[in-house]
């Protein structure tokens, strides 16, 4: 793919009937990554010439490798003229020659590359030609006289000729070097998309938005992120994450698109189950980590970052950990990241240039080997591997003061789980380095630097200390609470038995409403109905196991729909039953057509339905309890919303059911499907107060 060129030679006769132009071109070639190291390149250059005689009306293009080429020669030749018998066509010759003298032993894997890149730029150049053609067409220009010399021809004449020309050139030349300009008029459209051929409004993004709000892109990082959004698009049919966010984890990867799409969107399907999105709204820090954690935001840097500030050597790690416990201080580092980026949203639009990431300031001083407690850098290698897997390129810059001796030794421990990209960004200062050139006065201005580091400002994070024994928690303690900050998530549970279907109850006051669910069958193979009745079921009794409801330790049973009752005649099916199997993940949505009762079940797969017994409900279901493979369990989640709020596929039961469950450990091996990167589209329009994206795609 076409990345970047430079002018090497121009020349154009005086009549202007000729114009060459040379150029040494960027290009990223899709090879394998192995292979790229090997040869010890990410690019690779070539010369490419094209010559133009519009006095004989053809255009030649020559094109040879720089990279390498005293191990592979390559050379391409294109050659565009008007037919010598019909003026109104063009002929079209085109060849090439690859020649391998040696490449590291992968001589048959580069020929297999180079002859699969040569098929593909022939079937684009085509599309290319196509795309430029309907838009001479789209500007009124149907027509191009022939070249005659200046002093009998307008100068229109001759600009638009060329413009006719440099269509032909389309098919050796990629899209973004015709953008640069061949000839005195550019070809660019406004939105400068890197796949023109597609046509489509959602395949371009405006120069003023990127550089306001994304920063500089080559057209290759454009076109991934444009690549990458449309699959969102397409795939989830719903609210898809801001730009930003997108751009976050393709910059993680290199901007190689299949791994930043499995990246982002496990981390989508970790922040919907924890319900990250909502944290800053709903959870509330401890006490004691307001009181001892030593961290805070202090303004910003010189770059308009937040700056965050963390005494770690003044804070007492092994006290937070037996007070609070692993899970709540993970919380709120997470907090602390969903604040980070809350306030790159605002310094962007106070400086008027994207801010995607924060500063964060260490003060080390104090760090001794207290800091080293194992229970301490458990917790913190697992915080560090929870940030760089969901909040990847947020850290724009990490300086670390006042290193002491022991600090080697907690970095040996830490520093292997640290992404390569983000350990570029440390930079480390021992004792009072910080004070001299290239110290803490580069990135951070005199009058904010905080008072404990003989600065002027004073900052307000706290000053830490011991936390006092008195506020240590047992083990057993610690664990339970764990357990509950984990455990209360929007998903509710229930136990589904042979004969005993859970239902829920959802009334619609206004048709054409819409159902979503998303639920993960942890245990069990089940069938998912939804059905319609125009009368309320009788509300399950709690007075006893009854033959509506039943409570049981793995989670709830409850049953509407009554022994006597029809379908058919009481109630009846809107959607087709839908079987799933243990571990998978489902998520989809249904369009009321009516209003009244909507009930939607989940039933044990494989077993007649309980009113084709001769048992009562409640015999099966206690007959049931006794055979283990005869209860499933499942974790659901249902939201209804307006019409005017949702637009997205209706026919939910197809597609948007995946492999992926993080609620079942028995289930991890599916989790490496394709499908299990599928993300709950109730989740998706929940979160639209944090995720300002496109407009929802149409049904």
């Amino acid at each position: 793919m076409f990345v970047d060129s430079d002018t090497v030679n121009e020349f154009r006769s005086e009549d202007g009937a000729i114009h060459v132009i040379e150029r040494r071109c960027k290009l990223d070639i899709d090879a394998p990554r192995l292979l790229k190291k090997i040869a010890g390149v990410d690019y690779v250059y070539f010369i490419q010439k094209n010559s133009l005689n519009s006095r004989e009306r053809t255009l030649h293009i020559e094109a040879h490798n720089e990279t390498f080429s005293s191990r592979v020669v390559i050379r391409e030749h294109c050659c565009y003229s008007v037919h010598p018998e019909n003026e109104d066509w063009t002929c079209f010759e085109q060849s090439a020659s690859l020649d391998i003298k040696s490449f590291f032993g992968f001589e048959s894997t580069v020929e297999k590359i180079a002859m699969k890149q040569y098929t593909s730029n022939i079937k684009k150049g085509k599309e290319i030609i196509e795309y430029y053609l309907r838009q001479l067409e789209e500007e009124g220009i149907t027509f191009v006289p022939r070249w005659t010399p200046p002093a009998m021809a307008p100068s229109s004449e001759t600009s638009s000729s060329c413009k006719k020309q440099a269509a032909a050139l389309a098919l050796a030349v990629p899209d973004p070097a015709l953008r640069e300009g061949l000839g005195s008029e550019p070809l660019s459209n406004p939105g400068g998309a890197p796949e023109p051929a597609v046509g489509t409004p959602d395949d371009k993004l405006d120069a003023d938005y990127i550089k306001r709000y994304l920063g500089d892109l080559t057209p290759l990082q454009e076109s991934c992120l444009i690549r990458l959004r449309q699959w969102l698009q397409e795939t989830h049919k719903g609210k898809i994450p801001k730009d930003e966010h997108i751009l976050r984890f393709l910059r993680a990867r290199d901007f190689n698109i299949d791994k930043a799409r499995e990246t982002m969107c496990q981390s989508l399907t970790w922040r919907k189950q924890h319900q990250v999105d909502y944290i800053l709204d709903t959870w509330n820090p401890p006490q004691v980590l307001q009181d001892y954690y030593a961290g805070g935001w202090h303004h910003h840097d010189k770059d308009g970052r937040p700056l965050y500030v963390l005494r770690l050597g003044q804070m007492d790690t092994k006290g937070l950990v037996r007070a609070l416990g692993e899970e709540a201080l993970l919380r709120y580092v997470l907090s602390i990241n969903e604040e980070g980026l809350r306030r790159c949203e605002e310094n962007t639009k106070v400086f008027g240039r994207p801010i995607s990431s924060w500063t964060c300031l260490v003060d080390l001083e104090g760090l001794n080997m207290r800091h080293l407690w194992r229970p301490g850098v458990k917790a913190l290698l697992r915080i560090i591997e929870v940030v760089e897997a969901n909040y990847p390129e947020t850290l724009g810059r990490l300086l670390i003061l006042r290193a002491p001796r022991v600090f080697p030794v907690l970095w040996t421990l830490v520093s292997p789980f640290i992404d390569d990209n983000t350990r570029r960004k440390f930079l480390i200062y021992a004792g009072n380095d910080y004070q001299g050139p290239g110290g803490l006065l580069d990135y951070i201005d005199r009058e904010i630097i905080p008072d404990f580091l003989s600065g002027e400002c004073m900052c307000e994070v706290p000053e830490g200390g011991l936390v006092p024994k008195s506020l240590y928690r047992t083990a057993e303690e610690l664990e339970n609470e764990d357990l509950k900050l984990w455990t209360e998530t929007i998903y509710q549970s229930a136990s589904v038995f042979k004969g005993a279907p859970h239902e829920i109850l959802i009334q619609i006051v206004d048709a054409s409403s819409v159902i979503t669910w998303d639920f993960d069958v942890c245990k069990g193979d089940i069938v998912f109905n939804i059905y319609h009745s125009k009368r309320s079921p009788q509300p399950p009794k709690k007075d006893s196991l009854g033959a509506h409801s039943i409570t049981s330790p793995g989670g709830n049973n409850v049953q509407l729909i009554d022994r006597v009752w029809q379908l058919g005649r009481d109630y009846s099916m809107v959607e087709s039953p839908l079987i799933c199997k243990e571990g998978e993940s489902v998520q989809g949505s249904h369009v009321t057509r009516w209003p009244g009762f909507y009930i939607l079940q989940w039933k044990f797969h494989s077993m007649p339905a309980c009113a084709a017994t001769n048992l009562p409900r409640v015999d099966d279901v206690l007959a049931s309890l006794q055979v283990s493979s005869h209860k499933c369990k499942v974790m659901y989640y249902t939201e209804v919303i307006g019409s005017e709020d949702f637009r997205g596929s209706m026919t939910s039961l197809e597609s948007s059911h995946s492999g992926f469950s993080q609620l079942s450990a028995a289930t991890t091996s599916s989790s490496q499907s394709h499908s299990s990167s599928m993300i709950s589209r109730t989740w998706l329009l929940g979160t639209r107060t944090r995720y300002q994206g496109d407009e929802l795609p149409d049904e």
